[in-house]
């Protein structure tokens, strides 16, 4: 096959077929006695195995695991297919979390923020009922993190900071751990609504499911492409 011939069933253009090919995503074409590149069925399956992978894993990875089919043991591999899919599997299950936090704080008035909310360290600490030491905490964590009103003035937590601390409090006492809650609070800080929120998890969840069914094409791929490698 041409280089033509390879990019239109892999359904990409000619100068894409190059970079993968120098890229080590397709193995090296043979040559005609004149230069001419010429493909099989490999270079064709490599690349329509590696547009699945990218749209699964990206294409940095999907790089990494197609130079990985044409030069590497099987059990390497296998290890990073399986790294792919973990990775989605840990995304899936902070996916369900945030639902779960989501759903969690579903009553938090998020848009009810008043410029008298601004409160000290104390203050909010006594009003969330938590040692002073757990705002602390959660600023080194960057979950609520205090600003300061005039230069050198002490810090003091902004009507919005307000609002995130009675979220995480929330969060904190339905159980939720502090790494996941770092992932979380920036999309519930930009939500003025809930409906807003809601969406952006739904989002999340249906780019998932979408990279997932792509792993998926790209297992079923990578093995049809086996099939036509000689074996070490």
């Amino acid at each position: 096959m041409r280089t033509v011939d390879v990019a239109r069933r892999a359904g990409c253009s000619v100068q894409h077929v190059r970079d993968l090919e120098h890229d080590g995503v397709l193995p090296p074409a043979a040559r005609t006695a004149t230069g001419y590149r010429v493909y099989d069925e490999t270079h064709v399956r490599s690349a329509l195995a590696y547009r699945a992978l990218a749209a699964g894993a990206g294409p940095v990875e999907a790089r990494r695991i197609m130079r990985a089919v044409h030069t590497r043991p099987l059990p390497e591999l296998l290890a990073l297919l399986d790294a792919a899919h973990a990775r989605l599997d840990t995304e899936r299950r902070d996916v369900g979390l945030a639902r779960r936090a989501a759903a969690t704080i579903a009553e938090e008035p998020i848009a009810d923020v008043r410029p008298s909310d601004a409160m000290g360290v104390s203050e909010l600490a006594a009003a969330l009922g938590v040692r002073p030491s757990t705002l602390r905490h959660w600023d080194a964590e960057g979950l609520v993190v205090p600003r300061r009103t005039s230069p050198g003035g002490p810090r003091r937590y902004l009507p919005d900071d307000v609002r995130d601390a009675r979220i995480v409090h929330q969060l904190r006492r339905a159980g939720h751990r502090v790494a996941p809650l770092r992932a979380l609070m920036p999309e519930l800080r930009g939500a003025r609504r809930w409906d807003e929120v809601t969406a952006a998890l739904a989002a999340r969840d249906a780019s998932v499911d979408a990279r997932s069914r792509a792993l998926l094409e790209a297992s079923a791929a990578l093995a049809a492409l086996a099939a036509l490698i000689p074996p070490a």
